[in-house]
């Protein structure tokens, strides 16, 4: 049903009228009472072999959803509703900004792809801390991670004081931090990935963080799939050296490598990040690089090109505490995620683990 509508309505629209349309519904749909705990009924089922815990949390499994999708905290519940077993919101500027000049998103349907130069359009984070201080918290509320990055008009050299402002709004409201230093979207942000630039950022995240709450919030660092595999070792080690307590890895890329689309349509439509199934191979090299250089003293959490429960599964394999969509979730729908679930339900069982926590790093 969902393929159906896609290729007579969503496919022929602007990629972000669509993403805008369909989020409205989920929102719409959550708020109605009684009818969000259907469908979570009908679409986020819980087996309790998934459960999982990681940085510190709970979760009903490993799952969730990447940051992008909700960059301004307005449709958490609706989106937990659909079966995401936690929600990355973001990514949250310091201050706000409309992002890049539309159009700004663009399907590759033939590579089941999205490229996208948003430019981290959103609130800022004094509207968003005052928003996720304001959700209700219950039985049924996820995980919520907040994702933070760079604000486009501040220099290089100031980037810390931004990262740190938005630290201290936002992580008090925050089960998780991630900064994003690595879309390529903003102009000199993944410089930032450089050591001698990460070190000193994270070190006043971290103590932003911890000077705002008074219980530990977990930091991850996410980084990009282009980096020179000495550069991800590099992360690694600050990671480890810095007490983070995970990396992210990846985030999308400025390659156009091996598409199956035409060359002039890719071409035309120019720079932005690349993103979904085209990112499979590489994002499961660089978790295996993590793997192998943190030696599962991290949580890793896997990210890009993950379109069904054996990609999932795969990832979890190679030692990814836990794992997360986006893209195909435009592609696939509102069922998607209960048919993640399901398959990685199948094989936990079928692999004869009592909990998929058993499973990590078990083919690495």
């Amino acid at each position: 049903m969902y393929k159906l509508l896609f290729n007579l309505v969503f496919r022929k629209m602007d990629p972000e009228k669509a993403h805008n349309l369909a989020f409205f519904w989920i929102r719409l749909a959550a708020s109605v009472p009684g009818l969000r705990q259907l469908v979570t009924l009908v679409l986020a089922p819980r087996d309790k072999a998934l459960r999982t815990s990681a940085l510190g949390l709970d979760l009903p499994g490993p799952f969730g959803l990447g940051a992008g999708f909700d960059k301004n905290a307005i449709g958490i519940d609706g989106l937990a509703m659909l079966g995401f077993d936690y929600v990355e919101i973001g990514t949250v500027t310091g201050e706000p900004q409309p992002g890049n000049p539309a159009p700004r998103m663009f399907r590759l349907v033939e590579d089941r792809a999205l490229i996208n130069r948003m430019g981290f359009n959103n609130q800022g984070s004094a509207r968003i801390a005052a928003r996720l201080a304001q959700r209700q918290r219950g039985s049924m509320s996820p995980v919520v991670g907040v994702n933070i990055g760079k604000t486009k008009v501040v220099e290089e050299a100031d980037a810390v004081s931004d990262y740190v402002k938005s630290t201290r709004r936002l992580a008090g409201h925050a089960d998780y931090l991630v900064v994003n230093v690595s879309s390529p979207n903003t102009p000199g942000l993944r410089n930032l990935q450089a050591v001698s630039h990460l070190r000193p950022l994270l070190t006043a995240v971290r103590q932003a963080a911890d000077e705002a709450t008074a219980h530990h919030v977990p930091l991850l660092v996410k980084i990009a799939p282009d980096l020179a595999d000495e550069d991800v070792d590099a992360v690694a080690d600050l990671a480890l050296e810095l007490g983070l307590d995970g990396i992210i890895a990846t985030n999308t890329t400025i390659g156009r490598g091996g598409l199956r689309a035409p060359a002039a349509q890719v071409e035309a439509i120019g720079m932005g990040g690349l993103s979904g199934a085209p990112l499979k191979a590489r994002s499961l090299e660089v978790l295996r690089r993590l793997r192998t250089r943190t030696g599962g003293r991290l949580v890793l959490v896997s990210v890009g090109g993950i379109e069904t429960a054996e990609d999932a599964w795969q990832r979890i394999l190679a030692g990814a505490d836990l794992v997360q969509g986006y893209s195909a979730f435009i592609y696939e729908g509102p069922f998607w995620m209960r048919r993640i679930h399901k398959g990685l339900s199948a094989r936990v069982r079928e692999h004869g683990y009592r909990n998929i926590s058993e499973a990590v790093g078990a083919g690495a």
